[in-house]
């Protein structure tokens, strides 16, 4: 803890960590591991959320947003969509069958919020796959890290296996140790 850490507690002041886009490309060779080990298969469907945004600069952003992923969906051939969740997360679902352009689209996303001044404000970014049952990793920007999220039901979750997963993937994927951070995402929009 440096002296503006140390200030910024005793004054009771926090800060946002910055968002860490430097782990995201991992889950790239984790999908291999996963396809081989379990036949857990990208689902062509990944999202990245965010807080929203109040200023005006929000507009401009996601103008942006729009108009990288217009350009990029006219090379790649990705699709995608923004929408607003019931809790007032924003939501930017992209779906391709490439999970190499979809990794590439949610670094996109990413990478121009955090260039508007808006890293802060990135909370996850989802990849789906999918065997028998949906299966989620989930990457917290604030921490860098993934955690599996395995959904059995409702509002139930299969941690046996979602343990499973990570003996599996620990070696190729930064993940979260605490398994109490492993937050549920109930509703996701992919």
């Amino acid at each position: 803890m440096g002296l503006k850490d140390a200030l910024n507690a005793l004054f009771g002041r926090t800060t946002l960590p910055r968002a860490d886009l430097d782990s995201l490309f991992a889950v790239s060779t984790a999908a291999v591991t996963m396809q081989t080990s379990l036949g857990l298969k990208p689902s062509g469907r990944a999202g990245i959320c965010f807080k929203p945004i109040e200023s005006s600069r929000h507009d401009a952003a996601v103008s942006e947003i729009e108009d990288l992923l217009g350009f990029a969906s006219a090379e790649t051939g990705s699709e995608y969509r923004i929408e607003t969740d019931e809790y007032g997360f924003i939501w930017v679902v992209l779906e391709d069958p490439d999970f190499d352009d979809l990794i590439t689209g949610v670094h996109l996303v990413a990478q121009t919020l955090i260039e508007h001044a808006f890293g802060t404000y990135l909370l996850c970014a989802v990849y789906r796959f999918e065997n028998s049952k949906p299966v989620y990793w989930i990457y917290s920007f604030k921490a860098g890290r993934y955690y599996p999220f395995v959904p059995e039901g409702q509002m139930k979750r299969d941690n046996g296996y979602e343990f499973r997963l990570r003996s599996l993937l620990e070696r190729e994927l930064p993940l979260e140790k605490d398994v109490e951070k492993w937050y549920p995402l109930w509703g996701l929009p992919l």
